[in-house]
């Protein structure tokens, strides 16, 4: 039977690897081990992984340093970060450095099940997932190359901002909670104040200029957030 993925995790405690090994080989993946930051990018490099879970503590690269790595290839495999840290900071630095989710250890295997079928789910293409690109007035996003661009200037974005815009992209002149926003961006129950949208709604403004949500307002130009 064809395995449904083919998924690597990075995780340097036998124990643990052993076991989410062997739930996901349970759920009909095809699951890689590697130990160290070395192996884990020999690996990344020589095979196609539709899925990366990654511990934060490895030897070698640490798996923020891993992640950061893979986005600045060009390369969007999701990556499942998990974390014995469970502080607000090391949570937004793991998904500033391009993590897609996060999973604080000790977790449970079911949840840690649910969340590799929802990445996937999330990025598997789709013939009815809609255009390659984005446009509202002089920004357009090309969601193939998970790049962006204003007056046909490139725009530099964190992946965590690019996924923000391309949030807001998808819902002009509609009013959006913050709560919605964190749902919707980060794809699970974010345990961060809502005042992050805030605070990646000015790093958007500062980073593209571009129009975005205003929390008090709704013009009919821009997107506004409640």
């Amino acid at each position: 039977m064809q395995p449904l993925a083919r998924i690597l995790i990075v995780e340097d405690e036998p124990a643990v690897a052993s076991v989410i090994q062997k739930a996901l080989m349970e759920d009909r993946y095809e699951p890689s081990v590697a130990m160290d930051g070395e192996s884990a990018w020999d690996h990344i490099q020589r095979f196609e992984y539709e899925l990366i879970v990654m511990d934060v503590m490895i030897p070698g690269a640490s798996g923020i340093e891993l992640t950061r790595k893979l986005r600045k290839a060009g390369m969007n495999t999701p990556v499942l970060m998990l974390t014995a840290l469970g502080s607000t900071d090391n949570i937004v630095s793991g998904l500033d450095a391009g993590a897609d989710d996060y999973l604080t250890k000790p977790f449970k295997i079911a949840e840690l099940l649910a969340r590799v079928r929802s990445l996937l789910r999330r990025h598997i293409p789709s013939s009815n997932s809609g255009p390659a690109t984005l446009t509202f007035f002089d920004i357009t996003l090309n969601l193939d190359e998970k790049n962006a661009r204003r007056n046909d200037q490139i725009v530099e974005l964190t992946a965590t901002e690019f996924r923000l815009l391309e949030y807001l992209m998808r819902n002009p002149r509609r009013v959006l909670s913050r709560m919605d926003i964190l749902e919707k961006v980060w794809g699970y129950d974010f345990q961060l104040n809502t005042k992050t949208v805030d605070v990646y709604i000015n790093y958007l403004r500062k980073s593209s200029k571009a129009p975005v949500p205003r929390a008090s307002y709704t013009p009919s130009s821009e997107w506004a957030i409640s």
